[in-house]
């Protein structure tokens, strides 16, 4: 079979793998995501060998186009009407949570005994929620209320604290490792975010000056699309972080733009084909010989993200003053764990291989188990919080 012919098989059937997981997911609440993992899993060189990343050339192009529309997607809610809009109540519990859970995952996972780099890595991937899957929750329960407000709040903002977060830590690794050798470490650090940042105001601002001057349908698609692939393709060649690039791309749009929402709409549209296919390619690499060795290290990581996000809720409660039903449930409310995690260990993958044989079973697993628990442990803080309609 010549190879244009097995590509097109390939994601043929992949899509409409992707078209069963949301129907099944309809009957048995599952998580999409989940089940995404899981046919990837199923398929992939541990399975029936149908799907084998390591043949696929286009696969790491297909993640990291997926990987910058997320991240311009994150960018949309970083916004100064945002921050006046959920006050300090979001403020200080994302940004307490975030810290928190990066702090308590780092020392944990550095006391166990697990590597350095690796710890700095889960500790940035942890900070990492599933916006989608809480938001699903919140409007499955029907909840309305000041703690239901704050919530979605807080998924907005963060996975974008979480993003900065991570790319510090990953700076951190590439510094500590030497990598680079034409310049010092630090300074190359210093480049890969300021050099993010740059990027993503040079291509931002006149992008914010063209949107709402292309009407809507596909000349915005195709505006929206062109920008942010060559934001990351910018990112890629000057070798910064093109998913903290693509983050401030979507800010500076969101900030500035008078019509900024129809390029985010556009690319919303068009995002879910490019996720079925990175779910599946996530689960896809995972080998079965690699979860003998991530017992310790999965099960304290998934120990210290439950105790981060219990310990933020608590400092977010006292240093927002905050009713003490925020402070007891809010953490549980964040446990959904999803795409941007594996988008975060995929990135690992492609930047430390070495590393990541590690990192991304661990995540796979833990995000698995977080997108099963974790709307479970939603819907009983909502229900505790007395915010729940849905017997309504």
């Amino acid at each position: 079979m010549s190879k244009p012919a097995e590509t097109m098989i390939i994601l043929g059937v992949l899509f409409l793998l992707g078209l069963a997981t949301d129907l099944l997911g309809r009957r048995t609440r599952l998580p999409r995501v989940t089940l995404l993992l899981i046919f990837g899993f199923v398929i992939g060189p541990s399975g029936l060998k149908f799907l084998m990343p390591e043949e696929q050339p286009w696969f790491p192009i297909i993640t990291n186009m997926a990987l910058v529309m997320v991240g311009f997607l994150l960018g949309e809610k970083m916004t100064l009407t945002n921050m006046r809009q959920f006050g300090k109540l979001v403020f200080w519990f994302s940004l307490a949570e975030v810290a928190a859970t990066a702090l308590l995952a780092l020392a944990g996972l550095m006391l166990v005994g697990v590597q350095t780099e690796i710890a700095l890595l889960l500790a940035g991937i942890a900070t990492a929620t599933a916006p989608a899957a809480t938001s699903d929750v919140v409007h499955e329960m029907k909840a309305e209320g000041p703690f239901s407000t704050t919530l979605l709040g807080i998924v907005a903002l963060d996975d974008a604290w979480g993003l900065i977060v991570f790319s510090l830590m990953l700076t951190s690794v590439q510094i500590m490792s030497g990598q680079g050798e034409s310049l010092v470490p630090l300074l190359k650090g210093a480049w890969e975010l300021g050099g993010s940042v740059l990027v993503g105001i040079a291509l931002g601002i006149p992008m914010a000056y063209l949107t709402g001057r292309v009407k809507p349908g596909e000349p915005t698609l195709v505006e929206a699309l062109g920008l942010v692939l060559l934001c990351g393709g910018l990112a890629i060649w000057l070798e910064v972080s093109f998913l903290l690039a693509s983050m401030v791309l979507g800010s500076v749009v969101a900030n500035l733009a008078r019509h900024h929402m129809r390029p985010f709409h556009a690319i919303e549209d068009i995002e879910w084909p490019f996720m079925v296919l990175f779910f599946m390619f996530s689960g896809a690499s995972l080998r079965t010989r690699e979860f003998s060795k991530i017992g310790l290290t999965w099960g304290a990581y998934i120990l210290l993200r439950i105790l981060g996000r219990m310990t933020g809720s608590m400092l977010g409660g006292a240093l927002s003053k905050a009713e003490s039903k925020f402070t007891r449930w809010m953490g549980w409310a964040l446990m959904p764990q999803a795409g941007v995690a594996l988008g975060m260990a995929l990135l690992v993958t492609q930047r430390r291989p070495d590393l990541g044989v590690t990192i991304m079973p661990v995540v796979i697993a833990s995000t698995i188990f977080f997108e099963i628990t974790g709307p479970i442990l939603t819907r009983i803080a909502l229900s505790h919080v007395g915010e729940a309609r849905l017997e309504d």
